[in-house]
């Protein structure tokens, strides 16, 4: 059963307040967005395995720990997860990286996918797929539904602010993937922006409209 972590450590949550502000240009979002990347990384990355290896200090040979060979794949959706990724590679920079680009068509608020490139080996790896807005769910929930569909068995999601409706999408729609979030907001409104929220992300990180 899928389970909603909510990272609530003073840190991320004094850069999420940084990041929701209006007043917070494109350049200190970008890097405010990278930042919690960074850190919520820490607490997604919590259960990979170790084993023990030798390891000779200057001093003495002793008994350490390394994570153990766990391949990790970073799959950000196209275009706003883009911002998050270079966060997450500061902790795991062997990750490979795939792109999935989904867009919410306006009227239906339904996800409609327009380009994908994925590493080859996705059966093999820990997927961690990156959107800093959860908000209907439909994007994620169909991102996700893409990378079973080549075989990926170890999903889970990441994204700074959710809104209760799209965890409930995802939940319903995949039941095995655990969801990595910043903060729950209230709800989504008319036009399926989450309350308060922090706009659009892409465009807010990007510079555009």
């Amino acid at each position: 059963m899928a389970k909603v972590h909510i990272l609530d450590h003073p840190l991320i949550q004094h850069k999420i307040s940084l990041i929701r502000d209006k007043n917070t240009g494109s350049k200190d979002f970008r890097e405010l967005v990278e930042e919690v990347a960074m850190l919520m990384a820490y607490e997604v990355t919590r259960d990979f395995p170790l084993l023990e290896i030798e390891v000779e200090t200057p001093v003495a040979t002793m008994k350490a720990k390394q994570i153990a060979g766990r391949k990790v794949g970073l799959i950000p959706i196209l275009r706003a997860g883009l911002g998050m990724v270079d966060g997450m590679l500061k902790l795991i920079p062997t990750a490979k990286v795939g792109h999935i680009g989904l867009y919410r068509d306006p009227e239906t608020l339904k996800p409609v996918e327009y380009y994908c490139k994925l590493p080859t080996d996705v059966q093999e790896r820990e997927l961690i797929v990156i959107d800093p807005m959860l908000a209907t769910g439909g994007s994620a929930a169909a991102a996700i539904t893409f990378l079973k569909e080549r075989g990926a068995k170890n999903i889970k999601l990441m994204c700074l602010i959710a809104a209760p409706e799209g965890i409930q999408v995802v939940k319903s729609a995949h039941d095995d993937v655990d969801i990595f979030v910043a903060a729950v907001d209230s709800h989504l409104n008319e036009q399926g922006y989450i309350i308060p929220g922090l706009g659009d992300a892409g465009d807010r990180l990007f510079g555009t409209k």
